[in-house]
């Protein structure tokens, strides 16, 4: 339960923060971050593979209605879903490697942005043509890219605090409680 209410806050808050201040920003280029996607991203390296893909459906099934949408309705949720689940395949490694959780972050960061372009041109897009997609791809990963650390950190730092309390260990403590919560 507090691990659905800490992604459902980040996925919020994310969300807000892209509509109302990210998409505003004057970037080079005309692109900005896209700090839903690197949320998803960084809650499915903290949580798994099935959680990823849960939360990446979800934040995509919202990001897909939230104005200004002008694209297809799944379309976001589609390239969440396949993010977040294959950013979870990644949480088994984390602990082998400090670089591992960056790794992952900017491929699911360039993946997304890809995916994406892919999926608009193969549903008809107007917008995405080749030569839209060869210069705004590069530069929306690049941006992702750099935003991506600061995603990270706030989310696995925050993260931790939202664990479920383990019960094996707390009811260690005397045997008349340990007995009472395993018999249920």
């Amino acid at each position: 339960m507090r691990r659905r209410l800490f992604a459902a806050i980040v996925v919020l808050v994310a969300l807000v923060l892209q509509v109302i201040v990210i998409n505003r920003l004057p970037l080079p280029g005309g692109v900005v971050p896209d700090v839903v996607l690197l949320s998803v991203v960084a809650l499915a390296l903290v949580y798994g593979p099935l959680p990823g893909l849960v939360t990446g459906f979800c934040a995509g099934l919202i990001a897909d209605v939230v104005p200004p949408a002008d694209h297809t309705i799944g379309q976001y949720a589609f390239v969440f879903c396949l993010v977040g689940y294959a950013a979870g395949l990644a949480q088994t490694e984390m602990d082998r490697s400090s670089v591992m959780p960056f790794v992952a972050m900017v491929v699911g960061a360039v993946g997304g942005c890809v995916l994406y372009a892919v999926l608009g041109g193969l549903l008809g897009d107007p917008r995405i043509t080749w030569a839209t997609a060869r210069h705004l791809v590069p530069l929306t990963a690049l941006y992702d890219v750099l935003l991506s650390p600061f995603v990270l950190y706030l989310v696995f730092r925050l993260g931790r605090r939202f664990e479920p309390i383990d019960h094996d260990t707390v009811l260690t403590v005397g045997s008349r409680t340990l007995d009472r919560y395993r018999s249920r």
